[in-house]
């Protein structure tokens, strides 16, 4: 069955397939999402930020799923279309649903979030992905604090506590009537703290204390980004009433994705070469978890670290900046190639010591 807006019925000819035809295909999308959330008893959770997004939703998507059934976006559905696309998709009797919201322009969170209405709202991380569209990162913090105005009543706020911009979401959060603000991290004062962590090239081993009890996890997505998204998965999954034992369990089948620090080992006649591909999208942001995940891994024999880099976008007038600070992330990781690509690059590849050795 075809959705048609009506003014492009004169362009389809004689189509005969079956077809419903409306004024406008997006408001009937947004209505059919609108109507799947008013139907759902489910408890749903929503997350945005500058990075961590796909990982903590996908994160959400698995370890829920030990507990109960689970409908989630696909992909990267987080724009005007995705949202309620994935909503209209949602299953009448499922249990949990996890909603990733993304943004690049004040102002587009906030009618999503409304048609969402989630119960538990994540913000991962405030950094400087799509920059160039805001003057610096307190208006970034903002945008993304308009997911705190769709929450249910009584719903919660779980916000990153060693993020920079921790205060400033905390306080927005309140000034949109959250009475129930929770947080995660190495903080102290998080609700949701980390007091062991013990990074391996393959996985983690955390132990993280909630409720006065500390929760002890193998995580099978190594790195320390992916430690911080996992705080969140933890805290969330308390939030929503789920079996903590079970998710934490769950947490050592967990997988890096497809584009998202997924490994490949290619054969090579001089012994295994690791590929990590993170190659989905990039910010200052990830592109130093990536540049850590890569440090991270052990180097034996002859072998050595190779870095190929792309373009980071939508960074405007701090684009040069942002590029130039990556040989510092690179010097550290001991890389001793980097291949860089697009013109945003050259800045780097214009301050790279003679040591490493650098194609562009």
């Amino acid at each position: 069955v075809l959705v048609v807006a009506e003014g492009k019925l004169p362009s389809l000819g004689r189509l005969t397939a079956p077809m419903i035809v409306v004024q406008d295909v997006l408001v009937a999308l947004e209505r059919l999402g609108v109507a799947a959330r008013a139907r759902s008893g489910a408890r749903i959770i929503a997350v945005t930020g500058s990075a961590g997004k796909t990982t903590t939703k996908e994160a959400l998507r698995h370890v829920l799923s030990a507990v109960g059934t689970v409908h989630a976006s696909a992909q990267s559905f987080n724009n005007h279309w995705g949202v309620p696309l994935t909503l209209a998709r949602m299953p009448e009797s499922c249990d949990y649903a996890v909603f990733e919201i993304g943004m690049n322009h004040p102002g587009e969170v906030r009618p999503l979030v409304k048609m969402v209405r989630p119960h538990v709202a994540i913000v991962t991380l405030i950094a400087a992905a799509h920059l160039g569209f805001f003057r610096n990162l307190d208006e970034i913090a903002q945008a993304k604090a308009e997911i705190f105005e769709g929450l249910e009543p009584d719903g919660a706020a779980l916000l990153n506590r060693d993020d920079s911009r921790w205060k400033l979401l905390d306080k927005m959060a309140k000034a949109a009537g959250v009475e129930h603000v929770y947080s995660f991290g190495e903080n102290a004062r998080s609700t949701f703290r980390l007091v062991k962590c013990e990074l391996n090239a393959d996985h983690s081993v955390i132990a993280v204390k909630i409720d006065g009890r500390e929760i002890l996890a193998r995580v099978g997505a190594p790195g320390r980004h992916m430690v911080q998204n996992v705080l969140a998965v933890l805290g969330a999954a308390q939030l929503v009433g789920a079996d903590l034992g079970k998710v934490a369990s769950a947490l050592a089948d967990l997988s890096a994705e497809r584009g998202r620090g997924k490994r490949h080992i290619l054969r090579h006649p001089k012994g295994p070469i690791t590929l990590i591909d993170e190659s989905y999208n990039a910010n200052p942001a990830s592109m130093a978890a990536a540049m850590a995940l890569l440090n991270a891994t052990p180097v034996s024999g002859e072998g050595r670290r190779i870095a190929v880099l792309g373009d980071m976008l939508e960074l405007g007038s701090h684009s040069a900046k942002l590029h130039a600070a990556l040989a510092e992330l690179i010097i550290g990781t001991g890389t001793q190639t980097v291949f860089l690509g697009g013109p945003e690059m050259r800045a780097l590849a214009e301050i790279l010591p003679s040591d490493v050795k650098t194609e562009y």
